[in-house]
């Protein structure tokens, strides 16, 4: 539920014609949701779709590496590892939970696997121990999609703060809502950096209008 508050501020930013991309309430909102997750970088971007597809992007990932998904998902966690080239590697979900199985990742792991996409199905926490443990023993990298789990607890830790970059949601429908919009967080600085690159157009933080990698309007 939006609140005569959230109007107030909205009013504010039209008035101060900050209304596009940038602004003294986005900075604000990425140094307040970093300091809730509790990771070092918080970059906000224009959809949580254009959170995993960047999280993914990041990687580095190349035509037929492979990337292990839930089964269970929106069509948006498979889709940011299909944008890559690469292919998703769908994973059984658990039956309490409907979260994926950390049982049935291993046998799904292969030379090409790259890396593993938790998500953390209406807002319940997968079992990410089990996921890093196993990700730590293959040298696989972490995404944590937490689109709808907001402020949800694991063992006491911030879902999010528990991969390498953790990817949420603000849509609609969301706990937290912007209307549209999505959040990257991570600790890595070579990730953050290439996260807010890629975000704007591969611009060069040093050089306005200098685009150093195929970037995208998030």
């Amino acid at each position: 539920k939006l609140t005569s508050e959230d109007k107030k501020i909205l009013i504010k930013a039209v008035k101060n014609n900050w209304i596009s991309s940038a602004g003294p309430q986005v900075n604000l909102f990425e140094k307040k949701f970093s300091k809730l997750i509790g990771k070092r970088y918080c970059s906000a971007v224009s959809s949580g779709t254009a959170a995993l597809d960047i999280a993914v992007k990041s990687l580095n990932l190349k035509k037929n590496d492979e990337v292990i998904v839930p089964s269970f998902s929106f069509i948006s966690t498979a889709n940011a590892v299909c944008y890559t080239g690469a292919q998703p590697i769908f994973v059984d979900s658990e039956q309490e939970s409907w979260n994926i199985d950390p049982e049935l990742i291993e046998e799904s792991i292969t030379p090409a696997t790259k890396a593993i996409i938790a998500v953390h199905i209406y807002g319940h926490p997968a079992k990410m121990d089990a996921i890093r443990n196993i990700a730590s023993k293959n040298d696989l990298k972490v995404i944590e999609d937490a689109a709808e789990a907001h402020g949800a607890l694991y063992k006491g830790h911030r879902v999010g703060n528990l991969g390498d970059v953790g990817c949420f949601s603000f849509y609609g429908n969301k706990t937290v809502t912007t209307g549209e919009g999505g959040m990257i967080v991570t600790d890595n600085p070579d990730l953050a950096e290439k996260i807010r690159i890629l975000r704007d157009h591969g611009m060069s933080p040093e050089k306005k209008y200098w685009h150093i990698v195929l970037g995208y309007n998030y």
